[in-house]
């Protein structure tokens, strides 16, 4: 039910990818000003990850989760209604720091949940249903931000509530029956210096990915291709990952986790990098297959590496902690994006390349501590 739950949602969360076209070619922004909205986006969804990890340690996976999601309805309905520049500012705010809630209490779900062995394999059918309803939304997004920008919203919320209440009515608590929890939990996880270093690899893959759904439009958009278009090479993405992850998931899940991230944040960097080159559609849709590829043999290892460092009743908080990580990242790529952008495509995508390098290279840096941090969690 999580799963139906995250598909459902995802189906129809539209607004994020289509924002700062949005912003600049419905509203009339100025690049400045959309990359200002989408940062302070990024700020809410920084703030997010801490505090619905720490709500789903004290208040439980299924409530943090279901409320998230109806925060994240008003939200949204406050953004498409929202008129003027610090208006715009402030309830994208809102909507970072309540969109991504949902993401530590299912993570954390998954851990109370899963053994370990089976976890890469657990996420990966939770990624798999992400972009299964991102296919969907990808294709309904690129249609309304040509003939009907400002409906994507109303959609957008009416799926959260959707996911809130089908979540609240079929997803028993997981939570462990053991609910007590130790003082200064975020200072524990703080003194975690391998966890601290997961976090670092996870903001520079951040900062790489969420050019996706920042820069590349605007980019896409100076190359004249249509937001239509744009939208159809974009869903090329999860109709490959709907194709090819299932039939991944074993071996993957065989493989050592810290090594697949490292090789599969590689491939995601490389195809950012060949972006260099494209002058149309068609090199686009290259460039997608080429970083969904890396996407693929990723799904599920980070998760995974959090899962397995994290002590029991810290499985929330540590999770926070990783996506506040991916959204730090995640809220300087529109900045990053817009400082090389009039650059020109080389130098811009050159330059996010080597973003994506340096997050592979951490991983692999650490890769030998965390399988030695496992198997000592599986002795024990």
């Amino acid at each position: 039910m999580l799963w139906l739950g995250t598909v459902v949602n995802r189906s129809g969360a539209m607004v994020q990818p289509f924002l700062s076209v949005y912003l600049v070619q419905v509203r009339g922004f100025t690049l400045v000003q959309a990359s200002t909205v989408m940062t302070a986006f990024g700020i809410g969804s920084l703030l997010s990850q801490v505090l619905a990890g720490w709500l789903a340690d004290r208040l439980g996976r299924r409530t943090t989760l279901t409320g998230g999601m109806l925060a994240t309805s008003a939200a949204m309905v406050g953004l498409g209604a929202a008129s003027g520049f610090v208006a715009v500012v402030g309830t994208a705010f809102l909507l970072g720091l309540t969109i991504e809630s949902y993401r530590p209490a299912s993570q954390a779900m998954v851990a109370d949940l899963v053994s370990p062995k089976l976890r890469p394999r657990a996420y990966g059918l939770l990624f798999w249903g992400v972009n299964l309803g991102y296919s969907v939304a990808m294709v309904a997004g690129g249609w309304f931000a040509d003939h009907g920008a400002r409906a994507m919203f109303g959609v957008n919320a009416a799926v959260a509530v959707a996911f809130a209440a089908l979540v609240w009515a079929t997803v028993p608590e997981s939570r462990p029956a053991d609910r007590s929890l130790p003082r200064g939990r975020l200072r524990a996880v703080l003194r975690d210096r391998l966890m601290l270093a997961v976090c670092a690899v996870a903001a520079a893959y951040g900062a790489l990915y969420a050019q996706a759904f920042t820069t590349l439009p605007l980019a896409m958009a100076e190359q004249d291709i249509t937001r239509t278009q744009f939208g159809l090479a974009m869903a090329l993405n999860g109709v490959l990952i709907i194709a090819v992850q299932p039939l991944t998931g074993r071996w993957v899940a065989r493989q050592d986790p810290g090594l697949v991230l490292a090789a599969g944040t590689a491939v995601v960097a490389t195809g950012f990098a060949l972006t260099a080159f494209v002058d149309d559609v068609r090199g686009l849709v290259l460039t997608v297959v080429v970083w969904t590829a890396g996407e693929i043999v990723i799904a599920g290892s980070l998760p995974t590496i959090v899962a397995a460092l994290a002590p029991q009743a810290l499985q929330g908080t540590y999770a926070g902690l990783s996506g506040m990580s991916w959204s730090a990242g995640a809220a300087l790529a529109p900045v990053i994006g817009a400082a090389l952008l009039p650059l020109g495509p080389r130098a811009l995508w050159t330059g996010i390349g080597l973003i994506g390098a340096v997050s592979a290279l951490g991983a692999l840096l650490i890769a030998g501590r965390v399988r030695r941090r496992i198997a000592a969690a599986d002795i024990t």
